[in-house]
């Protein structure tokens, strides 16, 4: 399954690759309640759905984060879109390895992207 939002804010991809770095992933998504800790691209976190394994990857335009001990193999990525005309957005891409899934963990989905939202309008 997949899931997108947007955030109406002109960030650039260096922005993102220099800010959303592990030991600061708390700090941008309330739903991610602590980093317990990083090293190099790597570390472990408390978040909503428990305790998780971490990776980073700079990826083009942005950023992408897996959880690959999740038993969904949850992902996502923080990417600047811009647009022709130099005006532009943030697309945030959330995916997970099953094709559906019981409602309460969509939701819980759909609030993870919420929160990850709500923090990158705050840093633009």
């Amino acid at each position: 399954m997949e899931f997108f939002s947007t955030v109406s804010r002109p960030l650039s991809a260096e922005q993102l690759q220099q800010t959303l770095t592990g030991p600061r992933l708390a700090d941008f998504c309330a739903s991610i309640d602590r980093v317990l800790h990083w090293q190099d691209e790597q570390g472990e976190i408390y978040c909503l759905w428990g305790q998780f394994r971490v990776n980073r990857e700079l990826i083009r335009d942005g950023v992408r984060f897996t959880l690959p001990y999740c038993p969904n193999a949850l992902a996502w990525t923080v990417t600047a879109d811009r647009d022709s005309d130099g005006t532009g957005t943030v697309l945030l891409h959330c995916c997970i390895n099953r094709s559906e899934h019981e409602p309460d963990f969509i939701e819980s989905i759909e609030s993870f992207l919420d929160d990850w939202r709500a923090g990158l309008e705050r840093l633009a």
